[in-house]
């Protein structure tokens, strides 16, 4: 199933818990169809399975799930990463997460995963879910600095390389009293 097949795991968020950007530097802002060859620049050079130019086309303006988020540097506005992700109901599924090579390192996808839980939140989720290759443990670090839990494992879901992912869960839900 490689249409919604969740790259928030690849190369793109490998070693990405390690620096941190600053909001003041980057300007997070809803894709628009002018991005798509800077999305799909970023999308070639970080996923062995990339999504193709209809995929990210049909996500960024064809399904009414779908946010696409982009996180840009502010002085020049170049794309810096992305996040892809599906608010249904009282759930959030984050599709994709990658950010340019040259921008890893940064914090950038740790600012783009609190938008999206942001507003998660701000519209009601309950809880977030996305799948994550097995292997990558700066991904898994990650999200579990978010609280992320663990819930599944999903046996040889990934096909280039071939391998497991794990399925991930993030609670919103406010206790009841």
């Amino acid at each position: 199933m490689d249409a919604i097949e969740n790259h928030a795991d690849d190369r793109a968020c490998r070693d990405e818990s390690a620096g941190h950007a600053s909001t003041g530097e980057l300007l997070v802002e809803p894709a628009v169809l002018s991005d798509l060859g800077a999305v799909l620049e970023i999308e070639r050079a970080s996923f062995s399975s990339p999504w193709s130019d209809k995929m990210l086309r049909a996500e960024i303006e064809g399904n009414p799930f779908a946010r696409f988020v982009l996180g840009r540097r502010k002085r020049d506005r170049e794309i810096l990463g992305y996040v892809c992700y599906w608010v249904v109901f009282d759930e959030l599924r984050i599709m994709n997460v990658a950010v340019a090579p040259q921008a890893r390192r940064r914090g950038i996808a740790r600012v783009l995963v609190e938008h999206a839980l942001a507003e998660g939140r701000a519209r009601g989720v309950r809880r977030v879910l996305l799948e994550v290759r097995a292997t990558n443990e700066p991904a898994l670090s990650l999200y579990g600095s978010f609280g992320f839990e663990r819930r599944a494992l999903r046996r040889n879901y990934y096909s280039d390389p071939k391998e497991d992912a794990i399925l991930m869960e993030l609670s919103l839900a406010r206790p009841t009293i």
